[in-house]
């Protein structure tokens, strides 16, 4: 249990990364001293996810063919490397409307009239709700580990998964959405103003705290290709093959061969996890934009 608990650790990563990032960007514009209840009840939101999703996931290893779970784990892959393209695209296509959307934000949260109250319920559900679809893919991907094995060691694994990852997420993100705090903290230790230790370390997690957050960002995109082409390339055999071949042949060279030959395959699973994600990306915007001239030419003709 605990071997299978460790691999299905490694390959939920990529969601874990992402996790952080976006949970803790979740918390942004809360009062202070609102943070960490609201960290408490995402948290519990999300253990009641994966008290739902949890036997789901056993029932249909139970229940249904293999294949299902394959088919719900290449699902879970494609939706990785989906998602990571999407927020590239959004990031590199639509920078001018994110930044817009920042500002009404911003702007909004400093409104007398804002109801605060609210406004936390709506980021609080809106968390869990982004929550939901990341367990889903850290239960689906936990169970693609442990098909094989017997119910017993399933269920205890995909209980010790779900707890750790949500332990160890709402662990972090109560941690990184507090450190602007600590920061703060450190800098007035010294009200004379002199420098101190303390003031110059405050100083250094207040400047650097903003690039965590860019860096959790990148790290957890850049996962989702690592995570959702690796995925797919061990669902799809002749391109696993194939793979496999290549990655031998390159650990065969000296003196890095080792080396070399893992750094090509998590390269092959990000260009697989990169293209596979353009695809349905291409995909679904295609589908928005027919639907989009449909409807117009539906209103146009009425």
């Amino acid at each position: 249990m605990a071997v299978l608990t460790k691999v299905a650790a490694k390959k939920t990563a990529g969601v874990l990364g992402d996790d952080l990032a976006l949970n803790a960007q979740q918390v942004t514009g809360v009062d202070a001293s609102r943070e960490l209840p609201v960290v408490w009840a995402v948290a519990k939101g999300s253990l009641v996810n994966k008290v739902i999703l949890v036997p789901v996931a056993l029932a249909l290893s139970v229940f249904t063919p293999a294949w299902v779970i394959i088919t719900l784990l290449m699902i879970g892959g494609l939706y990785l490397c989906y998602e990571g393209c999407e927020k590239l695209a959004h990031k590199f296509f639509h920078s001018a409307e994110a930044t817009a959307h920042e500002k009404e934000l911003r702007s909004a949260l400093v409104e007398p009239t804002v109801d605060m109250v609210e406004l936390e319920k709506q980021k609080i559900k809106g968390a869990i709700r982004t929550d939901f679809i990341l367990s889903a893919e850290i239960v689906v991907i936990t169970l693609g580990t442990v098909t094989n094995s017997p119910f017993l060691t399933q269920l205890l694994v995909l209980v010790s998964i779900s707890l750790l990852m949500t332990i160890g997420v709402y662990g972090l993100v109560a941690g990184i959405v507090k450190l602007d705090d600590l920061g703060t903290r450190l800098v007035k230790s010294a009200p004379d103003g002199t420098g101190t230790f303390k003031q110059t370390t405050g100083f250094a997690i207040l400047s650097t705290a903003p690039y965590l957050m860019k860096f959790l960002s990148i790290a957890g995109t850049a996962a989702m290709f690592l995570v959702g082409g690796g995925i797919l390339v061990h669902g799809v055999p002749p391109l696993h093959h194939l793979v496999e071949g290549i990655v031998h042949s390159i650990a065969e060279i000296e003196p890095a061969g080792h080396i070399l030959a893992g750094t090509s395959e998590m390269l092959f699973n990000a260009v697989i996890g990169i293209v596979a994600g353009t695809m349905v990306l291409v995909l679904i915007a295609g589908v928005k934009r027919l639907r989009r001239t449909t409807a117009e030419s539906e209103d146009t003709y009425h």
